[in-house]
């Protein structure tokens, strides 16, 4: 039986990044993101409910997200979800849903401050060990693929990419 863990969020951070770095050195941004959907009931009443998604980032992704992006910028990510479970103080078993992003892009103008600048046009991250799963199309936009391994990564600029 095939398996798909994939998830494409469109929204605002709710936080500032925040980023740290694991015990061997590898950089880890963690920030939340609101994603707002709209709707009408029934009755035609516009209602609107906003789901607010933990993400977390790692390697050149998680600095580069640190140091372009901030509370209420908007963004597009992709990303797998994952399960985080721990005990707490009392013994309880506690869990936490994230989304590890794979690639990103950043959205808005570069001049309307949402999130624009982020390294100039069609900039990417290649993994070196998935090959160029990246992607970019838009202003200012960065994207890449980390699995939180500490996998190197190598820019390609627009001109290199044979597609």
């Amino acid at each position: 039986m095939a398996n798909l863990n994939k998830v494409m969020l469109i929204g605002n951070l709710t936080r500032d990044p925040e980023l740290k770095h694991t015990p061997g050195g590898q950089p880890v941004c963690e920030f939340g993101l609101a994603v707002n959907r709209k709707y009408r009931t029934k009755e035609g009443e516009d209602r609107e409910e906003t789901t607010f998604v933990d993400c977390e980032a790692w390697g050149k992704q998680a600095e580069v997200l640190k140091q372009y992006m901030s509370k209420g910028k908007p963004v597009f990510l992709e990303g797998r979800l994952k399960l985080d479970t721990w005990e707490d103080k009392e013994g309880g078993k506690r869990s936490k849903m994230r989304v590890v992003i794979e690639n990103f892009q950043f959205l808005g103008t570069a001049g309307g401050g949402a999130g624009g600048g982020g390294g100039g046009s069609g900039e990417r991250y290649v993994s070196e060990e998935g090959g160029s799963s990246a992607r970019s199309g838009g202003r200012g936009g960065n994207a890449g693929s980390s699995h939180g391994g500490g996998a190197a990564h190598q820019h390609v600029s627009e001109e290199e990419i044979p597609f």
